[in-house]
């Protein structure tokens, strides 16, 4: 065993004992305890870990890891009506082949020494997403929607010199968690109430708590619910009559026929770009985005790397790098408005090759889609009776919240069964939102076919109302 463990690991670099040697050697070191002898022992883990024996042949390893794969199952494998925060879209094949291209998907930064065409493609993606905002500034993706949302309501706070933020009870519960916490060190996050009916926001109970503390109103739509908000004018005039900003959360996805929050008084916006042609690779291609008006107060604001266009010295030539990089974190590290490390820019490429695959066009035929087919499956469900599609009384986009209340089943027991048929069902809204009681929320996109939705409903149908399986 002592001889195996002096062994060079083909997996681990410069573990060969004699390159050890020489390069504590080098250092000065006597042995690898020096490096570590400023933690306490009290930390320190002088055991031996039960890891399993080391897989040192490559075949061996690979055998290893297929045999962990092929315990998934994928979306493929099963009918999906699960949103919540990450979608099943289709993903174009060319936004693949643009992603995978080595000067893109090897690039860490994007810096001068690396780029080869990075700025631009980032730059152009910004650009793209601002024409779809009807916004002027875009950032470089953070790592996803809850990060984005924080930082705006940061933002915010940094702008008006204030020190409380109003939340939507409707906006995702786990992204308001994430909220809270990252806001916890500079700001008082505050929710504020919807209506139980449309899930909405709830005008007064928003009035009454604005006050002259107030940074910003938050709110998502669609929201969290998959309502869509009808008075976003009357909470813009609201929170602007403060003097608070008006931060709103959206799906880009939407946009190809929804006005943009720019449109109804929004001042800072964000949301995620999955849904522009990200695969959802078990939850984590996820990219947050800023955008605001181009005015010094707000980009001067901005934590994250913005990109720019210029001329060069060369007549007729453009350039492409960052805007203001010194009020990054990456620029003056102890003097950065809030630390920015990697970030989700592969993503952002991405998105930019599926808004300029799809255009205005392509945007709206896919929007309308989605609409129709919500539509469709919330009829069908509704009438197997019992069933309330949707359980609230507003305006859908692709998500709708459905009660199953009167049928004295769980959505626990429900979606059990439906997975013994291979068809994923809701997201158990009891937890969050118990004043739905027994409700799911139900999500379809342009990859859910009509037959599918036909098949979950012949399977609730036997489920609920028969009681066959």
């Amino acid at each position: 065993m002592k001889d195996k463990v002096k062994r060079a690991h083909p997996y681990i670099p410069n573990s060969e004992p004699l390159v050890k040697q020489r390069m504590l050697e080098a250092i000065g070191a006597k042995d690898i305890e020096e490096l570590y002898g400023d933690i306490p022992d009290r930390l320190r883990f002088r055991g031996r870990m039960n890891l399993p024996e080391p897989l040192e042949a490559e075949a061996d390893l690979r055998r290893h890891v297929e045999g962990l794969l092929a315990r998934n199952r994928s979306c493929e494998d099963m009918v999906g009506f699960l949103g919540a925060g990450c979608y099943n879209h289709y993903v174009p094949a060319i936004c693949d082949e643009i992603a995978r291209r080595s000067e893109f998907l090897t690039a860490y930064a994007g810096e001068p020494y690396e780029d080869h065409g990075r700025f631009q493609a980032l730059f152009e993606y910004e650009s793209l997403m601002a024409e779809l905002l009807d916004m002027d500034v875009v950032n470089v993706p953070t790592y996803d929607w809850f990060q984005a949302a924080g930082t705006s309501l940061r933002m915010a706070g940094r702008i008006t010199g204030r020190t409380k933020v109003l939340v939507s009870a409707g906006s995702s519960p786990e992204r308001l968690m994430s909220v809270r916490n990252y806001c916890r060190p500079v700001l008082e996050v505050e929710t504020v109430a919807i209506e139980l009916d449309t899930g909405q926001l709830d005008l007064r109970d928003l009035e009454s708590k604005l006050g002259n503390d107030t940074a910003a109103v938050y709110f998502e739509n669609p929201g969290f619910l998959g309502v869509l908000e009808t008075r976003g004018r009357d909470i813009a005039d609201l929170t602007h009559k403060k003097g608070a900003l008006l931060v709103v959360g959206v799906d880009p996805i939407s946009l190809g026929i929804l006005a943009p929050p720019a449109h109804y008084g929004a001042d800072i916006v964000c949301g995620d770009i999955q849904t522009l042609g990200n695969h959802m690779n078990f939850g984590g291609g996820m990219g947050g985005f800023i955008s605001t008006r181009d005015e010094e107060r707000f980009v001067m604001e901005y934590p994250s790397r913005l990109f720019g266009i210029a001329r060069t010295s060369v007549e007729g030539e453009y350039g492409f790098g960052d805007v203001a990089y010194d009020r990054t974190s990456f620029g003056v590290r102890e003097k950065g408005k809030e630390f920015v490390g990697t970030a989700a820019a592969l993503h952002g490429i991405t998105a930019g090759v599926y808004l300029a695959l799809l255009g205005p066009v392509g945007m709206k035929e896919l929007g309308q889609h989605l609409l129709q087919k919500s539509q469709y499956a919330m009829k069908r469900l509704s009438a197997l009776g019992r069933v309330r599609a949707p359980r609230l009384a507003a305006p859908h986009f692709k998500e709708f919240a459905v009660d199953f209340n009167a049928t004295g089943r769980t959505v626990a027991d429900i979606n059990g069964h439906l997975l013994t048929h291979d068809i994923q069902g809701g997201w158990d809204l009891s937890g969050y939102f118990p004043q739905y009681g027994q409700s799911a929320l139900y999500c379809v996109t342009e990859l859910t076919r009509r037959e599918d939705i036909d098949r979950l409903c012949r399977v609730l149908d036997a489920y609920l109302n028969t009681g066959r399986t």
